[in-house]
Protein backbone atom coordinates (compact mmCIF):
# COMPACT_ATOMS: atom_id res chain seq x y z
CA UNK A 1 0.00 0.00 0.00
CA UNK A 2 1.13 3.55 -0.62
CA UNK A 3 1.11 6.23 2.08
CA UNK A 4 -2.39 7.49 1.24
CA UNK A 5 -3.84 3.98 1.45
CA UNK A 6 -2.09 3.26 4.75
CA UNK A 7 -3.38 6.48 6.31
CA UNK A 8 -6.88 6.00 4.88
CA UNK A 9 -7.07 2.60 6.57
CA UNK A 10 -5.77 3.94 9.88
CA UNK A 11 -8.21 6.85 9.85
CA UNK A 12 -11.12 4.53 8.98
CA UNK A 13 -10.30 2.37 12.02
CA UNK A 14 -9.88 5.48 14.11
CA UNK A 15 -13.32 6.80 13.15
CA UNK A 16 -14.96 3.50 14.11
CA UNK A 17 -13.21 3.59 17.49
CA UNK A 18 -14.13 7.23 18.07
CA UNK A 19 -17.81 6.67 17.35
CA UNK A 20 -17.91 3.87 19.91
CA UNK A 21 -15.94 5.90 22.44
CA UNK A 22 -18.39 8.77 22.02
CA UNK A 23 -20.95 6.68 23.93
CA UNK A 24 -18.76 6.52 27.06
CA UNK A 25 -19.79 8.60 30.09
CA UNK A 26 -17.61 11.01 32.07
CA UNK A 27 -16.57 8.43 34.65
CA UNK A 28 -15.56 5.91 32.00
CA UNK A 29 -13.61 8.56 30.08
CA UNK A 30 -11.76 9.73 33.18
CA UNK A 31 -10.81 6.18 34.18
CA UNK A 32 -9.21 5.73 30.77
CA UNK A 33 -7.43 9.10 30.80
CA UNK A 34 -6.08 8.43 34.29
CA UNK A 35 -4.79 5.04 33.19
CA UNK A 36 -2.75 6.61 30.37
CA UNK A 37 -0.88 8.73 32.90
CA UNK A 38 -0.52 5.86 35.36
CA UNK A 39 1.06 3.61 32.73
CA UNK A 40 3.75 6.21 31.98
CA UNK A 41 4.25 6.91 35.68
CA UNK A 42 4.63 3.21 36.52
CA UNK A 43 7.00 2.57 33.59
CA UNK A 44 8.93 5.83 33.87
CA UNK A 45 12.37 4.22 34.17
CA UNK A 46 11.94 1.72 31.34
CA UNK A 47 10.59 4.40 29.00
CA UNK A 48 13.31 6.89 29.99
CA UNK A 49 16.02 4.34 29.25
CA UNK A 50 14.48 3.54 25.88
CA UNK A 51 14.25 7.24 25.01
CA UNK A 52 17.90 7.96 25.87
CA UNK A 53 19.16 4.85 24.08
CA UNK A 54 17.17 5.53 20.92
CA UNK A 55 17.49 9.32 20.60
CA UNK A 56 21.00 9.61 22.10
CA UNK A 57 19.88 12.82 23.78
CA UNK A 58 19.11 13.99 27.28
CA UNK A 59 19.68 12.56 30.74
CA UNK A 60 18.17 9.28 31.96
CA UNK A 61 17.48 10.51 35.51
CA UNK A 62 15.84 13.69 34.24
CA UNK A 63 13.68 11.77 31.79
CA UNK A 64 12.48 9.58 34.65
CA UNK A 65 11.53 12.72 36.58
CA UNK A 66 9.87 14.16 33.48
CA UNK A 67 7.84 11.00 32.83
CA UNK A 68 6.66 10.84 36.42
CA UNK A 69 6.19 14.57 36.88
CA UNK A 70 4.23 15.19 33.68
CA UNK A 71 2.05 12.15 34.29
CA UNK A 72 1.10 13.49 37.71
CA UNK A 73 0.65 17.18 36.87
CA UNK A 74 -1.33 16.56 33.67
CA UNK A 75 -3.71 14.09 35.29
CA UNK A 76 -4.10 16.47 38.24
CA UNK A 77 -5.02 19.21 35.77
CA UNK A 78 -7.65 17.02 34.08
CA UNK A 79 -9.10 15.36 37.18
CA UNK A 80 -12.65 16.44 37.89
CA UNK A 81 -12.96 18.58 34.74
CA UNK A 82 -16.17 18.08 32.74
CA UNK A 83 -15.74 17.12 29.09
CA UNK A 84 -18.81 14.98 28.38
CA UNK A 85 -22.34 16.29 27.78
CA UNK A 86 -23.42 19.43 29.64
CA UNK A 87 -20.29 21.00 31.08
CA UNK A 88 -21.59 24.44 32.10
CA UNK A 89 -24.87 26.17 32.93
CA UNK A 90 -24.83 29.96 33.03
CA UNK A 91 -28.11 30.88 34.70
CA UNK A 92 -27.41 34.62 34.52
CA UNK A 93 -27.01 34.70 30.74
CA UNK A 94 -29.21 31.71 29.92
CA UNK A 95 -26.42 29.74 28.25
CA UNK A 96 -25.85 25.98 28.50
CA UNK A 97 -22.63 24.54 27.07
CA UNK A 98 -22.41 20.98 25.77
CA UNK A 99 -19.08 19.29 24.98
CA UNK A 100 -18.76 17.10 21.91
CA UNK A 101 -15.77 15.39 20.27
CA UNK A 102 -13.83 16.83 17.36
CA UNK A 103 -13.14 13.41 15.85
CA UNK A 104 -9.81 11.94 14.78
CA UNK A 105 -6.78 13.78 16.15
CA UNK A 106 -3.43 13.67 14.33
CA UNK A 107 -0.56 14.23 16.76
CA UNK A 108 2.92 14.93 15.42
CA UNK A 109 5.41 14.35 18.24
CA UNK A 110 9.10 15.29 18.61
CA UNK A 111 12.27 13.33 19.31
CA UNK A 112 13.07 15.70 22.20
CA UNK A 113 10.01 14.56 24.23
CA UNK A 114 9.19 11.13 22.78
CA UNK A 115 7.32 9.77 25.82
CA UNK A 116 5.46 12.60 27.55
CA UNK A 117 4.24 14.39 24.41
CA UNK A 118 2.44 11.31 23.00
CA UNK A 119 1.11 10.67 26.53
CA UNK A 120 -0.13 14.23 26.87
CA UNK A 121 -1.70 14.32 23.41
CA UNK A 122 -3.47 11.01 24.03
CA UNK A 123 -4.80 12.21 27.41
CA UNK A 124 -6.15 15.44 25.93
CA UNK A 125 -7.67 13.68 22.91
CA UNK A 126 -9.40 10.98 24.92
CA UNK A 127 -10.59 13.43 27.57
CA UNK A 128 -12.79 14.84 24.81
CA UNK A 129 -13.84 11.36 23.54
CA UNK A 130 -11.75 11.73 20.40
CA UNK A 131 -9.52 9.07 18.89
CA UNK A 132 -5.88 9.76 18.09
CA UNK A 133 -3.22 8.73 15.58
CA UNK A 134 0.34 9.59 16.60
CA UNK A 135 3.12 10.24 14.10
CA UNK A 136 6.36 10.08 16.12
CA UNK A 137 9.69 11.46 14.99
CA UNK A 138 11.64 8.76 13.07
CA UNK A 139 14.49 9.04 15.60
CA UNK A 140 12.17 8.10 18.47
CA UNK A 141 9.66 5.78 16.80
CA UNK A 142 10.48 2.73 18.95
CA UNK A 143 10.09 4.32 22.38
CA UNK A 144 7.00 6.33 21.34
CA UNK A 145 5.36 3.25 19.83
CA UNK A 146 6.18 1.09 22.86
CA UNK A 147 4.72 3.70 25.19
CA UNK A 148 1.39 3.61 23.38
CA UNK A 149 1.49 -0.19 23.15
CA UNK A 150 1.67 -0.32 26.95
CA UNK A 151 -1.16 2.20 27.18
CA UNK A 152 -3.43 0.39 24.72
CA UNK A 153 -2.88 -2.92 26.52
CA UNK A 154 -3.76 -1.31 29.87
CA UNK A 155 -6.94 0.24 28.44
CA UNK A 156 -8.36 -3.16 27.50
CA UNK A 157 -9.61 -3.68 31.06
CA UNK A 158 -11.83 -0.62 30.63
CA UNK A 159 -13.29 -2.03 27.39
CA UNK A 160 -11.78 0.86 25.45
CA UNK A 161 -12.45 0.53 21.72
CA UNK A 162 -9.73 -1.11 19.67
CA UNK A 163 -7.66 1.38 17.63
CA UNK A 164 -8.63 4.28 19.88
CA UNK A 165 -4.91 5.09 19.99
CA UNK A 166 -2.78 4.26 16.96
CA UNK A 167 0.86 4.99 16.16
CA UNK A 168 2.58 5.11 12.79
CA UNK A 169 5.27 2.52 13.53
CA UNK A 170 7.47 3.43 10.54
CA UNK A 171 6.98 7.19 10.21
CA UNK A 172 7.88 9.05 7.04
CA UNK A 173 7.29 12.53 5.70
CA UNK A 174 4.69 11.23 3.24
CA UNK A 175 2.77 9.34 5.93
CA UNK A 176 2.82 12.31 8.28
CA UNK A 177 1.67 14.74 5.60
CA UNK A 178 -1.14 12.42 4.49
CA UNK A 179 -2.23 11.97 8.10
CA UNK A 180 -2.40 15.72 8.63
CA UNK A 181 -4.52 16.12 5.50
CA UNK A 182 -6.93 13.32 6.47
CA UNK A 183 -7.52 13.70 10.22
CA UNK A 184 -10.01 16.19 11.67
CA UNK A 185 -7.55 18.15 13.84
CA UNK A 186 -3.75 18.40 13.82
CA UNK A 187 -1.57 18.91 16.89
CA UNK A 188 2.06 19.47 15.85
CA UNK A 189 4.91 19.61 18.35
CA UNK A 190 8.37 19.78 16.79
CA UNK A 191 10.45 21.77 14.34
CA UNK A 192 9.11 24.86 12.59
CA UNK A 193 9.00 23.06 9.25
CA UNK A 194 6.59 20.47 10.59
CA UNK A 195 4.49 23.10 12.34
CA UNK A 196 4.19 25.10 9.11
CA UNK A 197 3.18 21.92 7.28
CA UNK A 198 0.46 21.35 9.91
CA UNK A 199 -0.94 24.84 9.35
CA UNK A 200 -0.82 24.22 5.58
CA UNK A 201 -2.61 20.87 5.78
CA UNK A 202 -6.06 22.33 5.18
CA UNK A 203 -7.24 21.11 8.58
CA UNK A 204 -7.57 23.03 11.86
CA UNK A 205 -4.17 22.86 13.54
CA UNK A 206 -2.42 23.65 16.79
CA UNK A 207 1.32 24.13 16.55
CA UNK A 208 4.10 25.60 18.64
CA UNK A 209 6.70 28.26 18.05
CA UNK A 210 10.40 28.13 18.76
CA UNK A 211 11.66 28.73 22.28
CA UNK A 212 14.36 31.14 23.43
CA UNK A 213 13.50 31.84 27.05
CA UNK A 214 14.95 35.11 28.33
CA UNK A 215 15.75 35.25 32.04
CA UNK A 216 15.93 38.57 33.91
CA UNK A 217 17.23 38.90 37.48
CA UNK A 218 15.81 42.11 38.95
CA UNK A 219 18.12 44.60 40.65
CA UNK A 220 18.71 43.69 44.29
CA UNK A 221 16.89 40.37 44.12
CA UNK A 222 18.40 37.62 46.29
CA UNK A 223 20.44 35.83 43.65
CA UNK A 224 21.25 33.07 46.14
CA UNK A 225 17.62 32.08 45.52
CA UNK A 226 17.65 32.73 41.76
CA UNK A 227 20.88 31.04 40.68
CA UNK A 228 20.08 27.44 41.73
CA UNK A 229 16.67 27.68 40.06
CA UNK A 230 18.20 28.93 36.82
CA UNK A 231 20.83 26.19 36.89
CA UNK A 232 18.18 23.54 37.58
CA UNK A 233 16.14 24.77 34.64
CA UNK A 234 19.03 25.11 32.21
CA UNK A 235 20.68 21.74 32.82
CA UNK A 236 17.48 19.68 33.03
CA UNK A 237 17.65 16.88 30.43
CA UNK A 238 20.87 18.43 29.08
CA UNK A 239 19.05 21.64 28.16
CA UNK A 240 16.90 20.02 25.49
CA UNK A 241 13.59 21.50 26.62
CA UNK A 242 12.28 24.48 24.62
CA UNK A 243 11.24 26.22 27.85
CA UNK A 244 14.75 26.16 29.31
CA UNK A 245 16.53 29.39 30.27
CA UNK A 246 18.74 30.71 27.45
CA UNK A 247 20.11 33.90 28.99
CA UNK A 248 20.85 35.62 32.28
CA UNK A 249 20.20 39.35 32.12
CA UNK A 250 21.58 40.83 35.35
CA UNK A 251 21.85 44.35 36.79
CA UNK A 252 25.35 45.80 36.54
CA UNK A 253 25.54 46.23 40.34
CA UNK A 254 24.75 42.55 40.93
CA UNK A 255 26.43 41.01 37.88
CA UNK A 256 29.76 40.04 39.45
CA UNK A 257 28.11 38.57 42.52
CA UNK A 258 25.68 36.59 40.38
CA UNK A 259 28.49 35.19 38.23
CA UNK A 260 30.47 34.19 41.32
CA UNK A 261 27.45 32.37 42.69
CA UNK A 262 27.03 30.53 39.39
CA UNK A 263 30.69 29.50 39.54
CA UNK A 264 30.31 28.29 43.15
CA UNK A 265 27.42 26.12 42.02
CA UNK A 266 29.22 24.47 39.12
CA UNK A 267 29.14 26.87 36.21
CA UNK A 268 32.10 27.66 33.95
CA UNK A 269 32.07 31.35 33.03
CA UNK A 270 34.03 32.89 30.20
CA UNK A 271 34.62 36.38 28.86
CA UNK A 272 37.52 35.19 26.71
CA UNK A 273 36.83 36.35 23.15
CA UNK A 274 38.59 33.36 21.58
CA UNK A 275 36.77 30.83 23.77
CA UNK A 276 33.42 32.45 23.07
CA UNK A 277 34.18 32.44 19.34
CA UNK A 278 34.91 28.71 19.45
CA UNK A 279 31.79 28.07 21.51
CA UNK A 280 29.68 30.04 19.04
CA UNK A 281 31.14 28.12 16.10
CA UNK A 282 30.56 24.79 17.85
CA UNK A 283 26.93 25.54 18.67
CA UNK A 284 25.99 26.99 15.30
CA UNK A 285 27.05 25.61 11.92
CA UNK A 286 26.27 27.91 8.99
CA UNK A 287 24.06 29.93 11.37
CA UNK A 288 21.99 26.83 12.21
CA UNK A 289 22.08 25.04 15.56
CA UNK A 290 24.48 22.09 15.53
CA UNK A 291 22.19 19.06 15.75
CA UNK A 292 25.09 16.98 17.04
CA UNK A 293 25.13 19.02 20.26
CA UNK A 294 21.37 19.10 20.92
CA UNK A 295 20.70 17.48 24.28
CA UNK A 296 24.33 16.48 24.71
CA UNK A 297 26.46 16.65 27.85
CA UNK A 298 28.31 19.84 28.74
CA UNK A 299 31.55 17.84 28.45
CA UNK A 300 30.81 17.10 24.79
CA UNK A 301 29.87 20.74 24.15
CA UNK A 302 33.14 21.95 25.71
CA UNK A 303 35.20 19.34 23.88
CA UNK A 304 33.64 20.30 20.54
CA UNK A 305 34.41 23.96 21.26
CA UNK A 306 37.95 23.20 22.41
CA UNK A 307 37.29 24.59 25.88
CA UNK A 308 38.80 22.99 28.98
CA UNK A 309 36.30 22.91 31.83
CA UNK A 310 36.79 21.64 35.40
CA UNK A 311 35.48 18.20 36.31
CA UNK A 312 31.95 18.46 37.65
CA UNK A 313 31.02 21.51 35.57
CA UNK A 314 27.25 21.70 35.13
CA UNK A 315 26.89 24.43 32.49
CA UNK A 316 28.76 27.10 30.55
CA UNK A 317 28.04 30.82 30.86
CA UNK A 318 29.41 33.07 28.13
CA UNK A 319 29.26 36.86 28.10
CA UNK A 320 27.37 37.87 24.97
CA UNK A 321 29.00 40.20 22.47
CA UNK A 322 25.73 42.03 21.81
CA UNK A 323 21.98 41.60 21.80
CA UNK A 324 19.64 40.16 19.19
CA UNK A 325 21.22 39.77 15.76
CA UNK A 326 24.59 40.98 17.07
CA UNK A 327 25.53 37.57 18.51
CA UNK A 328 24.41 34.04 17.61
CA UNK A 329 24.54 33.19 21.31
CA UNK A 330 21.38 35.27 21.72
CA UNK A 331 19.48 32.50 19.96
CA UNK A 332 18.14 29.19 21.29
CA UNK A 333 20.87 26.79 22.42
CA UNK A 334 19.46 23.32 23.10
CA UNK A 335 22.19 22.33 25.54
CA UNK A 336 23.46 23.60 28.91
CA UNK A 337 24.84 26.95 27.70
CA UNK A 338 23.67 30.41 28.81
CA UNK A 339 24.52 33.84 27.38
CA UNK A 340 24.92 36.64 29.94
CA UNK A 341 24.16 40.38 29.77
CA UNK A 342 24.43 43.46 32.01
CA UNK A 343 21.77 46.16 32.27
CA UNK A 344 21.32 49.51 34.03
CA UNK A 345 17.50 49.76 34.28
CA UNK A 346 14.59 47.35 34.07
CA UNK A 347 13.66 49.05 30.82
CA UNK A 348 17.06 48.14 29.36
CA UNK A 349 16.76 44.57 30.65
CA UNK A 350 13.44 44.16 28.86
CA UNK A 351 14.89 45.79 25.75
CA UNK A 352 17.73 43.22 25.70
CA UNK A 353 15.29 40.36 26.19
CA UNK A 354 13.01 41.65 23.43
CA UNK A 355 15.89 42.07 20.99
CA UNK A 356 16.83 38.44 21.58
CA UNK A 357 13.21 37.34 21.14
CA UNK A 358 12.97 39.31 17.91
CA UNK A 359 15.94 37.31 16.67
CA UNK A 360 14.41 33.98 17.75
CA UNK A 361 11.68 32.71 20.07
CA UNK A 362 9.17 35.53 19.79
CA UNK A 363 5.87 34.62 21.42
CA UNK A 364 7.15 31.74 23.54
CA UNK A 365 8.17 32.53 27.12
CA UNK A 366 10.35 34.52 29.49
CA UNK A 367 11.42 34.30 33.11
CA UNK A 368 12.00 36.92 35.81
CA UNK A 369 13.36 36.65 39.34
CA UNK A 370 11.93 39.57 41.27
CA UNK A 371 9.79 40.63 44.22
CA UNK A 372 9.01 43.98 42.58
CA UNK A 373 5.49 43.93 41.14
CA UNK A 374 6.27 46.97 38.96
CA UNK A 375 9.24 45.21 37.36
CA UNK A 376 7.30 42.00 36.87
CA UNK A 377 4.32 43.72 35.29
CA UNK A 378 6.54 45.97 33.17
CA UNK A 379 8.19 42.88 31.72
CA UNK A 380 4.80 41.20 31.26
CA UNK A 381 3.36 44.22 29.46
CA UNK A 382 6.32 44.83 27.16
CA UNK A 383 7.69 41.41 26.19
CA UNK A 384 6.08 39.62 23.24
CA UNK A 385 5.72 36.33 25.12
CA UNK A 386 2.75 34.15 25.95
CA UNK A 387 4.07 33.27 29.41
CA UNK A 388 6.23 35.04 32.00
CA UNK A 389 7.15 32.79 34.90
CA UNK A 390 8.19 34.41 38.21
CA UNK A 391 10.82 33.05 40.64
CA UNK A 392 10.70 29.51 39.24
CA UNK A 393 12.89 27.26 37.06
CA UNK A 394 11.48 28.05 33.63
CA UNK A 395 12.22 24.69 32.02
CA UNK A 396 10.10 22.69 34.43
CA UNK A 397 7.28 25.15 35.20
CA UNK A 398 6.26 26.98 32.02
CA UNK A 399 4.40 23.84 30.96
CA UNK A 400 2.44 23.94 34.23
CA UNK A 401 3.33 22.84 37.75
CA UNK A 402 1.69 22.26 41.11
CA UNK A 403 2.87 25.75 42.12
CA UNK A 404 1.54 27.89 39.27
CA UNK A 405 -1.68 28.26 37.34
CA UNK A 406 -0.43 27.48 33.84
CA UNK A 407 -2.37 24.62 32.25
CA UNK A 408 -0.25 21.44 32.50
CA UNK A 409 0.88 20.46 29.02
CA UNK A 410 3.79 19.56 26.75
CA UNK A 411 2.71 21.94 23.97
CA UNK A 412 3.13 25.69 24.50
CA UNK A 413 1.33 28.00 22.09
CA UNK A 414 3.14 31.18 21.00
CA UNK A 415 0.34 33.27 19.53
CA UNK A 416 0.57 35.20 16.31
CA UNK A 417 4.11 36.24 17.29
CA UNK A 418 5.18 32.62 16.74
CA UNK A 419 2.74 31.96 13.88
CA UNK A 420 0.53 29.90 16.20
CA UNK A 421 -3.25 29.84 16.59
CA UNK A 422 -3.15 30.05 20.40
CA UNK A 423 -1.09 32.07 22.89
CA UNK A 424 -1.68 29.77 25.85
CA UNK A 425 -0.78 26.29 26.99
CA UNK A 426 -2.49 23.74 24.78
CA UNK A 427 -4.89 21.45 26.68
CA UNK A 428 -7.97 19.25 26.35
CA UNK A 429 -10.37 22.18 25.89
CA UNK A 430 -8.82 22.82 22.47
CA UNK A 431 -9.99 19.35 21.39
CA UNK A 432 -13.66 19.89 22.22
CA UNK A 433 -16.48 21.13 20.04
CA UNK A 434 -18.88 23.18 22.17
CA UNK A 435 -22.59 23.46 21.38
CA UNK A 436 -24.44 26.28 23.14
CA UNK A 437 -28.10 26.50 24.07
CA UNK A 438 -29.37 30.07 24.41
CA UNK A 439 -32.55 30.49 26.47
CA UNK A 440 -34.86 33.48 26.14
CA UNK A 441 -34.38 35.73 29.18
CA UNK A 442 -37.83 37.20 29.67
CA UNK A 443 -36.85 39.31 32.69
CA UNK A 444 -34.04 41.15 30.88
CA UNK A 445 -34.97 44.54 29.48
CA UNK A 446 -33.07 46.20 26.66
CA UNK A 447 -31.56 49.58 27.65
CA UNK A 448 -33.11 52.72 26.23
CA UNK A 449 -31.08 54.72 23.73
CA UNK A 450 -30.45 57.29 26.44
CA UNK A 451 -29.22 54.66 28.90
CA UNK A 452 -27.06 53.07 26.27
CA UNK A 453 -25.24 56.11 24.90
CA UNK A 454 -25.00 58.41 27.91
Amino acid sequence: MNSKEIIALMVEKSRIAQKEFETFNQQQVDEIVKEIAKVVYDNAEILARMAVDETRMGVFEDKVKKNQGKAKIIWNGLKGKKSVGIIEKDEVNGIVKIAKPKGVIAAITPTTNPIVTPMCNAMFALKGRNSIIIAPHPRSKKCSSYTMELVSKALEKYNAPKNLIQVISEPSLDLTNDLMKTADIVVATGGMGMVKAAYSSGKPAYGVGQGNVQCIIDKGYDYLQAVPKIIAGRIFDNGIICSGEQTVIAHEDDYDGIIEEFKKQGAYYTEDIDEIKRLREALFVNDVINKNLVGQSIEKVAQTAGITIPEGTKLILAKAGGKGHEDLLCREKMCSVIATFKYKTIEEAVEIAQANLDEEGKGHSASIHSNNIKSIEYAGQNLTVSRLVVNQPAATTLGGSFNNGFAPTTTLGCGSWGNNSISENFNYTHLLNISQIGYFMKDVKAPTDRELWE
